[in-house]
């Protein structure tokens, strides 16, 4: 559990280093296609060719992170598969992306898009490109993540398991009295012990204490639903958690809700 500190939530990036990560992947994309001329543009002047490119593809990554931030944060209406997100985030980007791409080619290239043919080719490449932006963030985001968890120790908490559990992937911890009810991947049972020292044990794994009888998970959250100023969490099993106003406002900065 990363403290807030350290993060920069928003849509596809959780910290400043995924950030970087995304900024630098469009330069690098943007030089690579500024090189080879790409979708012809290799008739403008190098000069010109790599300001095309690279105005394009920085003005797109903007774009593409506001348009993330929707389709990438937990909500019942866009719970569909990983990828399925990701061609919905590309189609989301490129309809109306396509139409400045369109008046700086033009302006640039003297390009005229007038007839059904030249606007489909325009939209297909425009899609194209974002898709594969967002796929190689992705990947290389998970293989990231990977690796990070790799390296580090695992939480102590798993120590503290039950053996019918033990393997499974946590996804929240609820108090009831003095136990800890554990909502798991192997289904749930109840420990004794207080959240606090569960919380403090549960560091290393993506995680918030949504209300004050309750640590949830980020990847179990398959829904948010808000209303009348409070916030419940719907999570892989079924089970709803309460957001009190106390952690509202870090899990909205966090994109959780």
């Amino acid at each position: 559990m990363a403290s807030p500190q350290k993060r920069l939530s928003w849509g596809p990036y959780d910290t400043w280093v995924d950030w970087a990560r995304g900024f630098g992947l469009a330069v690098v994309a943007a030089g690579f296609l500024a090189y080879g001329g790409a979708f012809g543009s290799g008739v403008l002047t190098t000069p010109v060719r790599f300001a095309y490119w690279f105005g394009l593809m920085i003005v797109g990554w903007v774009w593409g992170v506001f348009v993330s931030s929707y389709v990438f944060r937990p909500h019942r209406r866009v719970r569909q598969h990983l990828w399925r997100r990701v061609l919905l985030t590309s189609l989301a980007i490129s309809i109306p992306y396509s139409v400045v791409v369109g008046v700086v080619t033009h302006f640039t290239r003297g390009s005229r898009f007038d007839n059904l043919i030249d606007l489909t080719d325009l939209l297909v490449s425009v899609t194209l490109i974002s898709a594969v932006m967002i796929g190689i963030n992705v990947l290389v985001g998970r293989q990231m993540g990977a690796m990070t968890s790799a390296s580090s120790e695992p939480p102590k908490f798993l120590d503290r398991l039950p053996l019918k559990l033990r393997g499974a992937e946590i996804w929240a911890v609820e108090a009831e009295d003095h136990y800890l009810r554990l909502h798991t991947s192997k289904g749930q049972d109840l420990i004794l012990m207080r959240l606090s020292d569960a919380i403090a044990e549960l560091e290393g794994i993506e995680g918030a204490q949504v209300h004050r009888s309750w640590w949830v998970s980020r990847d179990a959250i398959a829904g948010a639903v808000r209303g009348d100023g409070r916030a419940t969490l719907t999570l892989t099993d079924g089970a709803e958690a309460p957001v009190s106003r106390t952690y509202a406002r870090l899990l909205r900065e966090r994109g959780w809700i």
